[in-house]
């Protein structure tokens, strides 16, 4: 019997090779002789980038970059030299991990970290770039990476490089007007990123930049966001959008995925030419993961959380979809479910973590321990 283990991350607990291996000794337990292969997997989140680099023989770069609070740091990203392709996370320098809880303002925070990865890489020679747009601690729709790569943004009576709030008073944004970047060992600051460059922003969710559904009223909570600022960010993002379409004559605000990273998604494709893509389908083609779905007998694929989210770009759900159109059982090792008939028949069955009585805390403390347990009861099972 031949198995494929293609899980997510438990966020908070275990990252995607360590899911799989706890899964995979599990299923060794109760089927010592299966053929048994690993794909860890990622849906355009944090963990993107290692996903590919570890599945592509990538190495890692590091540049200085600045954090969501304009604090420097050192950022890193997978490079892969024959490819002159740059993999990222915008969360590497403007995630929720890089701010502590007491932090996290996204009035205050900003992208423009992220636009110093792109520069480095630009720098490099890169011709294309993947980012992750998962895990952002932002709602600033890019503002702050259009500066770094040389956007600048004017009211009429001063420009704006201060916080989010300010773009409610904007009116016009002065796009780079030299060609090219400095070189890596030049200290000028490079003012537009070579035209041959693509860009794939990977996301994992499909929501506009604005309205009920849009970026802030449904992420900004999470990111410390209080009723006040909620107005304060939409009215800015709305006002952005509006300025970017006169003054460049694209309009991306209902595009899916442009409510990404607290906006990003619109800031990339307005500013970088990006082109938005279900990261999971980013990641399954890096992986090749048809071709070793075709190749196995039984899919188990996991994540920390199993919800409606899951349906809409997870990589549990994308798993199982492809695993269905190929004719193979699917199941999934999660950390929590809902009971949402809808989600769990997507899964021939579903095996949680969680137990009567244990709370969150625990549950994750032992998510290595359970996920073996799991496994071990679905291999007695097969």
């Amino acid at each position: 019997m031949k198995i494929l283990i293609a899980s997510d991350k438990f966020k908070g607990a275990l990252n995607a090779r360590e899911a799989a291996e706890n899964i995979a000794k599990g299923l060794r337990d109760a089927l010592p002789d299966a053929k048994i292969e690993m794909v860890p997997m990622a849906d355009g989140g944090e963990g993107t980038a290692e996903v590919i680099c570890n599945a592509r023989g990538a190495s890692w770069l590091q540049c200085k970059a600045h954090d969501p609070l304009g604090r420097e740091i050192d950022a890193h990203y997978a490079w892969i030299a024959d490819e002159k392709l740059a993999v990222m996370e915008m969360s590497e320098a403007s995630g929720m991990r890089r701010l502590s809880e007491s932090e996290r303002d996204p009035l205050r925070a900003s992208t423009f970290g992220v636009g110093e990865m792109i520069l480095d890489a630009a720098r490099r020679g890169v011709t294309e770039i993947i980012i992750g747009l998962g895990g952002s601690a932002t709602n600033d729709g890019g503002f702050g990476m259009a500066r770094a790569l040389g956007f600048r943004f004017f009211s009429d009576a001063e420009e704006l490089t201060g916080d989010v709030s300010q773009l409610r008073d904007l009116t016009k944004i002065k796009a780079p007007v030299a060609a090219g970047v400095s070189p890596a060992n030049s200290p000028t600051q490079p003012t537009r990123l070579p035209p041959q460059l693509n860009i794939i922003a990977a996301v994992d969710v499909k929501n506009p930049l604005l309205g009920e559904n849009g970026a802030t009223r449904v992420f900004g909570p999470q990111k410390g966001a209080t009723k006040n600022d909620i107005d304060t960010l939409e009215r800015a993002l709305n006002t952005l959008a509006d300025v970017v379409a006169k003054e460049f004559g694209v309009d991306y605000r209902n595009e899916p995925g442009a409510g990404a990273a607290g906006g990003l998604g619109f800031g990339m494709m307005s500013f970088c030419g990006a082109k938005i893509r279900p990261g999971l389908d980013v990641v399954a083609e890096a992986v090749g993961l048809e071709a070793k779905i075709e190749d196995a007998d039984i899919v188990v694929t996991g994540e920390g959380s199993l919800d409606r989210q899951t349906l809409e770009g997870k990589t549990p759900g994308g798993v199982a979809r492809l695993a269905r159109k190929l004719g193979k059982r699917v199941f999934a090792m999660v950390g929590r479910a809902t009971n949402d008939t809808e989600v769990r028949k997507v899964f021939d069955a579903v095996y949680e973590n969680a137990r009567p009585g244990m709370s969150q805390e625990e549950n994750m403390k032992r998510a290595a321990e359970l996920l073996r347990e799991n496994a071990r009861e679905l291999a007695k099972s097969l």
